[in-house]
């Protein structure tokens, strides 16, 4: 994949991203995504889908506490900023 395959970013917290623009234009994305109000434990597939594997685990270390917790709220700020940013740039 060439560097315009990514779409790169930095959230406001400090979190860097990279997302492959296949992952981002993805209609079971969307799918995932409408599911979020009714099931908000589909926010973890849509992480997935989105930041992949690696991603995923990059940003969980990013807000994860001392005592080894993973703040829901902080992942799901970071990952709204991220779609906010990718609306931006794709305006």
């Amino acid at each position: 994949m060439t560097k315009k395959d990514y779409i790169e970013g930095k959230t406001k917290a400090g979190f860097a991203y990279k997302i492959k623009y296949n992952n981002l234009n993805n209609m079971e994305l969307l799918d995932v995504l409408e599911e979020v109000d009714e099931n908000p434990l589909a926010i973890a597939t849509a992480i997935n889908m989105l930041l992949g594997k690696e991603g995923k685990k990059a940003l969980y270390d990013f807000v994860r506490l001392e005592d080894g917790t993973v703040p829901a709220d902080l992942v799901t700020e970071n990952l709204m900023e991220i779609f906010s940013s990718i609306k931006e740039i794709k305006n």
